[in-house]
């Protein structure tokens, strides 16, 4: 049981429940019912037990080579028992995902099925053998993306919410064009293991230090992007900088040094969590505004 909970990351769970249930309150004007619990209940562990179990299973010969596997950043089974673990996280995925998406399904509407459908798809698609979407270069970064703001889209979509209001198409590009820029950031720590082992991505296709600037610029786009939300969301706009700051540290890194950006990496998880608290706080002064 300790390596199935392990495999989900509880570090993160927040970081996708968090986007649907916030999206589904705000857009609904705080309705609480079944498909709000379910699907929050969902996004909170078994949605990340799935997307990171299924990447702990099918990327476990590379993991084995990253030292930075075996804690926060990444689960890693016992050798000796990696073939049994492995077994007991699939069927875990399995077991917990399929009578939540059931249930969702029957509660949403064809579009919304449509929407948790294609979400679920790319979770698995980014590690699963045959499409292994985190292998092809800014496809990865865009998939990773969506692995976060996927929920919150499914959210406004299974509440009928306008998405081309202004003050929602923001939230979703902005979203994504952070996502892309943390998932791309991420790569680079990763280029030269990566490269050895024969994996490719959007850092080993463009090089560690192209990849932090281009990050920086994709944070920036954010901040950019949320200007359009009206006041007081428009303070959301500042929330996506200091990721750009924390990135541009790294601006000298090349790829025969690519580890050093781990130290932003770590910053970035810690980053995300007072970015929570004041995302919590904006979401409250613009629903009593």
């Amino acid at each position: 049981m300790r390596d199935v909970l392990a495999a989900s990351r509880p570090f993160s769970w927040v970081n996708t429940a968090y986007p649907f249930a916030a999206g589904y309150l705000v857009a609904t004007g705080g309705r609480i019912d079944l498909a709000l619990v379910l699907g929050t209940l969902y996004f909170l562990v078994p949605y990340n037990l799935l997307m990171y179990g299924v990447n702990d299973v099918f990327d476990y010969a590379s993991d084995l080579r990253n030292p930075r596997k075996g804690g926060i950043e990444g689960a890693l089974a016992d050798p000796a028992t990696a073939r049994a673990t492995h077994r007991r996280i699939l069927r875990a995925c399995v077991v917990t995902n399929v009578p939540f998406l059931v249930a969702l399904l029957l509660l949403g509407d064809p579009l919304a099925g449509l929407v948790l459908a294609l979400v679920v798809f790319g979770v698995v698609a980014y590690s699963a053998p045959g499409l292994r979407f985190k292998e092809r270069p800014f496809l990865d970064s865009f998939t990773s993306a969506m692995h976060f703001a996927g929920p919150l889209l499914y959210a406004l979509v299974l509440v009928d919410a306008d998405l081309s209001a202004r003050t929602v198409w923001p939230v979703l590009v902005g979203f994504v064009l952070w996502g892309m820029a943390s998932h791309a950031f991420g790569a680079v720590q990763d280029v030269r293991a990566d490269r050895e082992g024969g994996i490719a991505s959007v850092a080993t296709a463009v090089g560690a230090h192209a990849t932090v600037l281009a990050a920086a610029a994709a944070y920036v786009g954010a901040a950019v992007v949320l200007v359009v939300l009206p006041w007081p969301g428009v303070l959301a706009a500042l929330l996506p900088l200091p990721y750009a700051v924390n990135v541009l540290r790294f601006r000298d890194v090349h790829d025969d040094d690519c580890e050093r950006a781990n130290a932003g990496w770590r910053t970035f998880l810690w980053l995300n969590l007072v970015t929570g608290f004041l995302v919590t706080m904006l979401l409250l002064a613009t629903a009593l505004a």
